[in-house]
């Protein structure tokens, strides 16, 4: 199972909200780049960037941030957060990110989404951010009536080769991760790579998406309050191969 620590950046800073709560936020540093190179020191081989400026707005605000970033080489970088436009998707793998993340527009332009799923293939992984099982989009600020599971189906159907899953719920709670949603979305996109997101918080939940099949998991809030330790993650879950 790959780990993708997480760095939400907001005015160039390094934060994290509560349960997508924008007024609940926590700045962890200055110097975001900084914050990825220690990640990389630590053994950690992918980097999860969430533009929030962009989530919230609909347009990239944190674009030099991410390119210090990337410059610094050593992960695989994926980036998310306002991105709406083929422009910005080239930008952003134009500055060597491994791949776009596309959200709000999944929702709000079905057929956009789908054609550069088809374009740019598993360089695009579609985030599905879901409040009691809905998907919400816009930095989490808007909910639309639309069922989690299904929408899965719908963009693996479309060619999505990744899927990111939060439950906002769980989000900054450290209080677990819903390892039942990720049960139920393992057995409707069997084929899909899935990513778990949101409330990780012990080595013990790691194992339980591991052995259920999940390909990734993305360690945020946890990591900075060193409920778990990066590198003893990495070792475990990555250079061992994880569960038997």
């Amino acid at each position: 199972m790959k780990l993708f620590p997480a760095i939400d950046l907001r005015s160039g800073r390094v934060v994290r909200l509560t349960q997508g709560d924008y007024d609940r936020m926590t700045v962890y540093g200055a110097d975001p780049a900084a914050q990825a190179d220690a990640f990389r020191r630590a053994g950690a081989k992918h980097l999860h960037l969430v533009d929030l400026d962009g989530a919230k707005d609909g347009a990239p605000a944190n674009f030099e941030a991410i390119r210090a970033i990337a410059r610094q080489g050593g992960l695989f970088v994926e980036v998310g957060g306002g991105i709406r436009t083929e422009a910005q998707i080239d930008a952003y793998l134009s500055l060597g990110a491994g791949r776009c993340i596309l959200g709000s527009v999944a929702v709000t332009d079905f057929a956009f989404t789908a054609r550069m799923l088809q374009k740019y293939g598993p360089r695009i992984a579609v985030g599905v951010d879901l409040r009691d099982g809905y998907v919400a989009i816009h930095g989490w600020q808007e909910t639309r009536p639309i069922e989690g599971a299904a929408f899965c189906k719908k963009l693996a159907d479309a060619g999505c080769a990744a899927l990111i899953v939060t439950d906002i719920a769980r989000d900054g709670a450290m209080q677990g991760t819903n390892l039942d949603l990720y049960r139920r979305l393992r057995r409707a996109v069997p084929d899909v790579a899935l990513t778990a997101s949101g409330g990780i918080s012990r080595m013990e939940e790691l194992a339980e998406l591991d052995g259920m099949g999940v390909d990734a998991a993305i360690l945020g809030k946890s990591l900075y309050t060193g409920a778990l330790d990066l590198a003893a993650c990495v070792c475990r879950f990555e250079r061992e191969g994880g569960q038997p």
